[in-house]
């Protein structure tokens, strides 16, 4: 089993969770997350008034599939995600060694 952590832009949030449903990925979760990467930020102006904004909005989404599907689920976060500017995100994988659903004490690719 892999866990896949995406780091995306919050306006694909949508277009990232059909992708995913459509190579069969059936739970993820979602978190708002603030970051920078190589864009550094940017500045903005507010009432007359510059500031700079060091963090910028992103969406993490995790999700825990077995080694058969991350290659598809993670072609189809890329393409769902990208936009090809600065700050596109990125994508982490980890390999999992057990996972139990803690209602039925379902065990690994049972509990996924």
């Amino acid at each position: 089993m892999k866990k896949i952590e995406a780091i995306i832009k919050p306006f694909k949030l949508d277009e990232v969770r059909e992708a995913l449903s459509e190579v069969g990925v059936t739970g993820l979760t979602v978190t708002e997350v603030k970051g920078f990467g190589r864009q550094k930020g940017h500045t903005e102006l507010y009432r007359g008034a510059e500031y700079v904004v060091d963090f910028l909005p992103k969406i993490k989404i995790e999700v825990v599939i077995s080694d058969g599907v991350y290659e598809a689920a993670i072609d189809a976060i890329v393409k769902a995600a990208r936009t090809g500017k600065i700050g596109d995100g990125k994508i982490f994988v980890m390999p999992v060694e057990s996972v139990v659903r803690i209602r039925t004490g379902e065990t690994d690719e049972a509990a996924i």
